[in-house]
């Protein structure tokens, strides 16, 4: 019986339980025997390395997070310890690894495949939604969800106080979380890396606005910025409006997965595990326009991501009037 093992690497996302349970199902279904590496590639390394069943992913669904642990290996770009990790998959008959995670992860799977026999297969899972090739992450709609919850509950208490808000997104170096948030949460201010931003036509906006009976401001800002409490400052001193930052950090990571990212997972993993038994060694599964497709990863991991032209329109649109 063939062996094919899972892993999950770098930064956890809400979707990855999801597809660990369908990893172990379509394993079973094809008569593949199933496997799960715990707490990412330190995982490899170290030989935590389980034979996995029905009930190692019963009732995990609906939890976010990954049962199996994450975790980023400085140790796994070293190649003695990659020889490590490569003889502990051996030893096992393992012979292929579906990778959960971004393009480190995947680069470092990579490397396992020019140095070895093995082939994976990456699954882009990170909210951050900053993998070249893929239009969408495993993640990011809980991950958007989680986001839209706290804009909702904050605008109600900034136009009770008659406040300014500045909310901080995560998305690393990427503006997509901080973009599609304030697109869909009706923000004022939208400020991200891939938009020079005019403070002053900002400033002319809000005070027509407060001078025509607006009480409040919602703004959202990539952390990639590092430019929070500033606009904080900014909103008091410039526009005479008492501010708050609030740093969603972790929360955005976690919580329940939603519908979409649990049938994305479902679709991922099959997408996966296919490719991997047609042969194919060293692939990442991207999504694009409605389908997916198992593309090499040096057409990945190679390349930047971008916004699409389509959103980063509609984000040049504030402080532009």
């Amino acid at each position: 019986m063939k062996k094919m093992a899972i892993v999950c690497s770098g930064g956890d996302s809400s979707g990855m339980n999801a597809a660990l349970k369908r990893f172990v199902e379509y394993c079973i279904r094809k008569e593949i025997e199933p496997w799960f590496v715990h707490d990412g590639y330190e995982g490899l390394i170290d030989d935590r390395i389980e034979k996995a069943d029905y009930a190692s992913v019963a009732g995990i669904i609906t939890r976010g997070g990954t049962k199996i642990g994450s975790a980023r290996s400085k140790r796994f770009m070293e190649e003695h310890y990659r020889k490590q990790a490569i003889a502990n998959l051996h030893a096992r008959g393992i012979g292929s690894l579906v990778v959960l995670g971004g393009d480190g992860s995947f680069r470092g799977m990579h490397k396992l495949t020019q140095e070895s026999d093995l082939a994976f297969c990456g699954i882009p899972a990170t909210i951050d939604n900053d993998i070249a090739g893929t239009e969408y992450c495993l993640g990011v709609d809980t991950a958007l969800n989680v986001i839209k919850d706290a804009v909702d509950a904050i605008r109600d208490t900034a136009s009770s106080f008659g406040r300014a808000f500045v909310i901080e997104t995560m998305g690393r170096e990427c503006g997509y979380l901080a973009l599609v948030s304030a697109l869909t949460g009706g923000a004022e201010m939208c400020l991200i890396p891939e938009i020079p931003y005019d403070l002053n036509a900002y400033k002319r906006d809000f005070l027509r606005e407060k001078a025509q009976g607006r009480r409040y401001f919602i703004a959202i800002v990539s952390e990639a910025l590092k430019k929070s409490d500033e606009i904080a400052k900014w909103f008091e001193e410039e526009v005479g409006i008492e501010s708050r930052v609030t740093v969603l950090g972790h929360i955005q990571r976690g919580g329940v997965t939603s519908v979409h990212d649990r049938l994305m997972a479902y679709r991922f993993v099959t997408h996966a595990v296919d490719a991997l038994l047609e042969g194919k060694k060293s692939s990442v599964i991207c999504y694009n326009d409605g389908g997916f497709e198992a593309k090499h990863i040096n057409d990945v991991a190679s390349k930047q991501y971008s916004i699409p032209e389509e959103l980063l329109s509609l984000a040049r649109e504030y402080g532009s009037q």
